[in-house]
């Protein structure tokens, strides 16, 4: 058992990455002055700290650099209109009396086929609350149909939480997708049943006319156009599980942002809308960046050994480590991306060590990680609130549902790794 940092030091170094993330500090920075503090306390010299932070930040280049390329996919989708096309297809087609399920259905796909979870509630959110107006529904169950969707999305979804927890276990990302599907759509199911039961409760905020996008008339491409690029990168993807052909996201994600640009008829624009969707992934990857600091501090640390100890003297199977790792790393950094990488990154070695199959360890920490992943000292809470127009106090309300929702695609990942 070699390691150079305690246990103790690895946690004290997250601990003040939180404490600066809370404190409005650029969570790039928290990250890494936490992990550069974590291996000083921990009792490494300042030659080992730093050497196992440039570790852990060098360990992010794979994931980076394909989540850098997943933008071109994303900036087309949204700005040709193809994810917004494919939203109002599918609330349109269950009308205002299934109003739950369209919007969660809706903010599922569109989070499915590659646009940010973020981005996806926020492309939603207008349709969602017009369908949401007509049905009397509060504000509190349209968000949370949109929230549940794109957790269920998330989790099957060529999106940076999951490349960079399929690089960290190494295991492909079509099979990584594929092993999710079913606690995805519990999830699914989940959210349109806690939505629901939200939908008509009394003391709720509901929809006013002046939350209601107004104006322009933006001409949409057709569902076929829209579809073209999300479907040739799913084909791409699964060339690999079903003719063994490894075509790798590097290639299949940009190639099919392309593709979507040229059906949809704005490939005189592939430019401009490659360099937003490019703006939309620099933060995420700089996040990255950081994240991996604190991975290298804590997987270099006792932490790991510690915890398997733990789960050994309580006699707890070694496969919980997965979702458990997923829940708390989410939490603290508030970010599906960034727990699931640290998470990943930190345990990766020691659970398949302890006999749990790397594609099973990765999807158990991949749903744990949509937990608890949008509490307040993250940017994902700002965002959805903002999107429907809700105070701080409205928003805080919905993390209790929202976990419930992440928790039972967890507990669904568990089952499908057990059976």
């Amino acid at each position: 058992m070699n390691y150079e940092f305690s246990t103790l030091g690895a946690v004290l170094g997250l601990v003040i990455a939180i404490f600066l993330i809370v404190r409005k500090v650029n969570p790039a920075y928290s990250l890494i002055a936490g992990a550069i503090l974590g291996g000083l306390l921990g009792g490494g010299t300042l030659t080992s700290t730093v050497n196992a932070v440039i570790l852990g930040a060098q360990g992010m280049m794979s994931p980076v650099l394909r989540i850098l390329t997943s933008g071109i996919l994303a900036g087309m989708l949204i700005k040709t209109g193809a994810a917004e096309k494919i939203a109002e297809t599918i609330v349109k087609s269950f009308g205002a009396k299934r109003a739950v399920i369209s919007i969660t259905l809706a903010t599922m796909i569109i989070c499915a086929v590659g646009v940010f979870v973020d981005i996806a509630v926020i492309t939603v959110a207008p349709i969602a609350l017009a369908i949401g107006n007509r049905a009397g529904y509060t504000k509190a169950s349209v968000l949370l149909a949109m929230i549940g969707g794109g957790k269920a999305g998330n989790i099957i979804s060529p999106n940076p939480n999951t490349i960079a927890t399929a690089e960290a276990f190494k295991v492909d990302l079509s099979s990584l997708i594929a092993v999710n599907i079913i606690p995805a759509i519990m999830a699914a199911v989940a959210a349109i049943m806690i939505a629901s039961m939200l939908a008509f409760k009394k003391n709720q905020v509901m929809i006013e006319n002046s939350d209601l996008e107004q104006g322009e008339n933006k001409e949409l491409p057709s569902l076929k156009a829209s579809l073209a690029g999300p479907l040739l990168v799913v084909i791409l993807l699964a060339l690999r599980p079903v003719a063994n052909i490894s075509v790798d996201p590097l290639i299949a994600l940009p190639v099919g942002g392309l593709v979507c640009a040229l059906t949809t008829g704005q490939i005189r624009n592939v430019v401009s809308y490659a360099e937003f969707g490019l703006s939309k992934v620099v933060s995420v990857s700089v996040l990255l960046i950081g994240t991996g600091t604190v991975a290298g501090i804590i997987k270099a640390s006792a932490l790991q050994y510690d915890v398997v100890a733990m789960l050994n003297y309580f006699q707890m199977p070694a496969y919980l480590l997965a979702p458990i790792s997923g829940i708390l790393m989410c939490g603290a950094t508030a970010s599906t991306t960034a727990g699931a990488t640290v998470a990943s990154q930190t345990f990766s070695e020691v659970l398949v060590s302890q006999g749990v199959p790397a594609l099973s360890s990765a999807a158990m920490i991949h749903a744990g990680s949509t937990v608890i992943d949008s509490l307040p000292h993250g940017s994902f809470f700002h965002a959805t609130a903002g999107s429907v127009f809700m105070n701080f106090k409205q928003r805080l309300a919905l993390i209790p549902y929202e976990a419930a929702i992440g928790l039972v695609s967890t507990v669904m990942a568990v089952i499908v790794y057990l059976l």
